[in-house]
């Protein structure tokens, strides 16, 4: 895969970022992150959602126009002209059990014992393990991997799958060369 408009779309935890971010730096274009769009900036983070039109009028601004960017994160539900601008979608793959784990050593390092019993973020982590525990399940009100599989049943664009057990750089090195 050449330099392109790359969707890396995946369950929380799964390494959408991470991997993102690795194909952006090894094209050399930009990178971001739906979260950026999502939320509002707020402190606390997290907590108050970006409408929908401000969302993609950012979007359009900032890198949208450009002829390759890597943008990670989940997009369902926006409006479906963010996806006129993909050239290919990358889904990530993971364990839920490691990906939970892969959470928690995040939420962590981010907020520390602030997350613990009794800790100003505790009943916010708490719920947002509860949602990240959700996507494997079918009936789940929220992000989902059969959600997932319907949504990227609907592009036009082509869908490579990446197991993101596998190390960031090997992922990278893979999804790049030349076919």
């Amino acid at each position: 895969m050449n330099p392109c408009r790359l969707l890396v779309v995946g369950a929380s935890g799964s390494g959408t970022t991470t991997l993102g971010r690795a194909l952006a730096t090894r094209w050399a274009v930009p990178h971001a992150d739906a979260d950026d769009y999502f939320w509002q900036p707020t402190a606390p983070a997290y907590v108050e959602q970006r409408p929908v039109p401000d969302r993609l009028r950012l979007m359009a601004e900032l890198f949208l126009p450009r002829d390759a960017w890597v943008l990670s994160g989940s997009v369902m539900g926006w409006d479906g002209s963010l996806l006129e601008h993909l050239d290919a979608v990358v889904f990530c793959s993971l364990d839920q059990d490691v990906r939970l784990e892969r959470l928690r050593a995040r939420e962590v390092v981010r907020y520390g014992s602030r997350i613990e019993a009794g800790g100003d973020r505790a009943e916010a982590f708490e719920e947002f393990l509860t949602w990240a525990t959700g996507y494997e399940d079918p009936a789940f009100d929220g992000r989902n991997r059969a959600g997932h599989e319907e949504w990227l049943a609907t592009l036009d664009v082509p869908v490579l799958r990446a197991d993101t057990t596998r190390p960031v750089d090997e992922l990278v090195t893979e999804l790049v060369a030349p076919v």
